[in-house]
């Protein structure tokens, strides 16, 4: 699984240019790049992100980058049942 999820990032990376997700409301950076940074989580860790906004439960998938704040790559939507 672990493997699929890196396929999945490193190819969101090169696309990442064209598909650019943007921040909602709830998300992690939503203000802005997120001025914390993860000094202590190694650079390309996958993080998940579940919230509800607007009747609708989110997931987003961050990758740490290079200076140690989160990226976002990845959301997606389901309706709250």
């Amino acid at each position: 699984m672990k493997t699929v999820l890196s396929a999945i990032v490193i190819s969101s990376f090169v696309a990442a240019p064209a598909f650019a997700v943007e921040p909602i409301k709830g998300s992690i950076n939503f203000d802005g790049p997120s001025q914390s940074t993860l000094s202590k989580t190694p650079v390309g860790s996958v993080l998940q992100h579940q919230f509800t906004s607007n009747g609708k439960d989110y997931l987003e998938i961050y990758v740490v980058g290079a200076d140690g704040r989160p990226e976002l790559v990845s959301r997606s939507a389901s309706n709250n049942s």
